[in-house]
């Protein structure tokens, strides 16, 4: 069996194989686009009477293709499909599912320089980003499927008071789930979720983002090509609200796995909820406003380092981003000095080149947000702060017919400012400074997030006071690769406490798994 891939952003910048690979692949995908795409219910590829047009980031002139608007009556088909697959689907040997998921990743593998040239003209992620993307839903994957067979298929022997009794635990599949991912991993969350499910012995309809359809639409076919049978596995493309209101409501669906914003996932919440004749669960995954804490003994050049690639890697376009740094008083001018520097040396631009660290926004209202955070920021700084560096949208020249800002840095906001508070998913780090370390958790912890976590600090204490009271569920000490992101399946289960997630069960990690079955005790006499 293949191993993992052991490729992360950080050991791809060492390879320059990749680079004549990737820049085939951009000319490869560029080849197929302005193509009408269907989505699939069972085995039929449908074309509804309304289209939608995707366009790049990167140049609003690249016309990726023309995508199906599903409405209410598709996902419904597609439900009824996949109600129709789940029996069979589930009695088939859970080896062979793994079989063909894992046939399925080693596709990826082959496959990996061509999508990450589709992630990188569809989301406008740079080319390390986008390579290490694939590679990161490779690995999904394969360890799920490892951890599968360790399990040996979650059947275990169970003793009994009464000796002819023969007793076991069974976990089995809840039956048919609806899989939504966002756009900034439009292949890795995707292929995580819907790879889970699948894998566990549920049948899928899947929603991509409608910012990237085409990703998902090339996931799907590599499934199916795999053996997914049609009906197991369906895509529904189009926009959010009308897929959102039928799958809440419709007695058939099972459970739903969610990546995305928190209004989007705490919405899906209450409906599904209410609507649902008995509880039903929900996999989500909603984001946060992320901390680093960098101490007076913390190592400097790391920290910023791992500060820059967490904050401004993806354009901050990342729930794991970096969106607050507190910083000891007594480092803080030097801190503030280098990261300035390093966030000046960013090469801003057309992620299809080498060299570009930060790509476009994905859309015009990523935009917007961007400019109020800006406005607020000038209207609201107190106490000599200042915005840093950046806050300027590009818009002449090479960056005319894209959604291309400077990566922003700024001291002086309130505690409790919006910009403090609300994710913002743009590159727009806000600095404060502490005075002990206890200080420094309480404003890391005074939020209704609680996804990633990072420190800077060479003194062993102040770390393990750290991890733990930090109310984080993925955290991270003196990581220069990136100092809340980079999580990776196997190393770091990604999972979110308090309003960034709902199961406690990180994915990538070992009982990830488990939110998609639930458990049957079976005696036997």
């Amino acid at each position: 069996m293949p191993g993992r891939t052991k490729i992360t952003y950080t050991s791809l910048l060492a390879d320059e194989s990749i680079h004549g690979k990737y820049e085939d692949a951009l000319e490869s995908i560029a080849a197929k686009f302005g193509q009408h795409h269907p989505m699939f219910i069972g085995e039929r590829g449908l074309f509804s009477n309304v289209e939608f047009e995707v366009r790049s980031p990167i140049d609003t002139d690249i016309l990726i293709g023309y995508f199906q608007k599903g409405h209410e009556d598709d996902a419904k088909k597609a439900i009824e499909e996949a109600k129709r697959a789940q029996p069979e689907w589930m009695k088939t040997d859970w080896r062979e599912r793994v079989r063909i998921l894992r046939d399925a990743a080693d596709h990826l593998e082959q496959k990996r320089f061509l999508l990450a040239a589709l992630i990188t003209f569809e989301v406008g992620k740079n080319r390390y980003e986008a390579i290490a993307e694939v590679s990161e839903a490779i690995d999904f994957l394969r360890y799920y499927c490892d951890v599968y067979e360790q399990h040996e298929g979650y059947v275990l022997p169970l003793t009994s008071n009464y000796p002819r009794e023969k007793c076991q635990s069974v976990l089995r599949p809840y039956g048919l789930w609806a899989v939504i991912s966002p756009f900034n991993f439009p292949i890795a969350l995707a292929a995580n979720m819907a790879s889970a499910a699948l894998l566990t012995g549920n049948t899928v309809v899947f929603k991509p983002t409608s910012v990237a359809p085409f990703s998902g639409l090339k996931l799907y076919q590599i499934l199916i090509q795999c053996g997914i049978p049609p009906g197991v596995l369906n895509i529904v493309t189009g926009p959010g609200g009308p897929f959102g209101d039928v799958i809440v409501a419709h007695p058939d669906v099972d459970g739903i796995a969610f990546t995305g914003s928190r209004e989007v996932g705490m919405w899906l919440h209450r409906e599904f909820i209410s609507r649902q004749p008995y509880p039903k669960p929900v996999v989500s995954e909603m984001g946060s406003k992320n901390p680093t804490i960098v101490t007076s003994s913390a190592n400097l050049a790391r920290a910023v380092e791992g500060i820059t690639r967490s904050a401004f890697g993806y354009g901050g376009q990342k729930c794991s981003a970096t969106s607050r740094v507190y910083v000891q008083n007594e480092v803080a001018p030097q801190f503030i000095h280098a990261l300035k520097e390093r966030v000046e040396a960013l090469e801003i631009g057309d992620p299809r080149e080498k060299d570009v660290f930060i790509g476009p926004l994905i859309n015009e209202p990523a935009l917007a947000t961007y400019r109020d955070a800006v406005e607020m920021a000038r209207n609201d700084i107190k106490n000599g702060g200042s915005i840093i560096t950046g806050g300027k949208v590009l818009n002449e020249g090479a960056f005319t017919k894209g959604y291309y800002v400077t990566p922003t840095v700024v001291t002086g906001i309130p505690r409790g400012h919006r910009l403090f508070t609300d994710e913002l998913f743009v590159p727009f780090l806000v600095v404060d400074t502490f005075t002990t370390l206890e200080e420094a958790l309480h404003q890391a912890n005074n939020t209704e997030y609680g996804l990633t976590a990072g420190i800077f600090s060479e003194n062993p204490r102040e770390v393990e006071y750290f991890f733990d009271h930090v109310h984080f569920g993925v955290t991270y000490a003196n990581r220069e690769g990136g100092s809340t992101s980079g999580a990776w399946p196997g190393a770091q289960p990604f999972g979110g406490w308090k309003g960034s997630g709902s199961t406690g069960r990180g994915v990538g990690g070992p009982y990830y798994l488990l939110s998609y079955m639930r458990e049957q005790a079976q005696t036997r006499l």
